[in-house]
């Protein structure tokens, strides 16, 4: 039962704006589990909330707008700039590809419609970033603790945790 928990409490993060397939696939990764269940949990989470934002993009550019207007500023953030910068010179490919490192796949998401990327378009490429980014981690968190594991006799924290209690 604990290991479900620990796999939906996986979902749940990478499902979360800034936790990103990039943080969770380690951490499930250094708990234990298996990578390549943790990388096919983590993906599904990431990509439920990307779809979600792009498919109710009309909806979150209003909420955006009306809590910039509270905030009293139109003035765009750190954020947005380097979003912009990348939109500028490789387009949505790059912007989608990139975005997971410097910005969060959500916010790349929601710039890449806001700066005229179209449903379809942005789907396809933010899938296949977020599908490339979770395979990189996958396969770079699972060789990489594997031989940590092996060298220190572990099996992984969550695990390690649970064999004792």
């Amino acid at each position: 039962m604990a290991i479900l928990v620990a796999y939906a409490v996986v979902f749940v993060l990478a499902a979360t704006p800034f936790f990103e397939v990039l943080t969770v696939i380690p951490l499930g990764v250094l708990a234990g589990m298996n990578a390549f269940a943790v990388a096919v949990v983590a993906f599904i989470g990431n990509m439920a909330t990307i779809l979600l934002l792009i498919l109710l993009m009309d909806r979150v550019k209003a909420w955006l707008a009306r809590r910039r207007e509270r905030k009293g500023g139109n003035l765009p953030e750190k954020r947005e700039k380097k979003a912009a910068a990348i939109w500028k010179r490789y387009g949505l490919p790059g912007l989608a590809i990139i975005s997971p490192l410097l910005i969060g796949s959500h916010l790349g998401a929601l710039l890449a419609m806001g700066f005229g990327g179209t449903r379809k378009q942005t789907t396809v490429w933010m899938t296949g970033s977020i599908l490339l980014w979770t395979v990189v981690a996958g396969v770079l968190s699972h060789f990489g603790f594997e031989l940590l594991f092996e060298r220190a006799g572990r099996e992984g924290l969550l695990v390690d945790l649970l064999k004792r209690g």
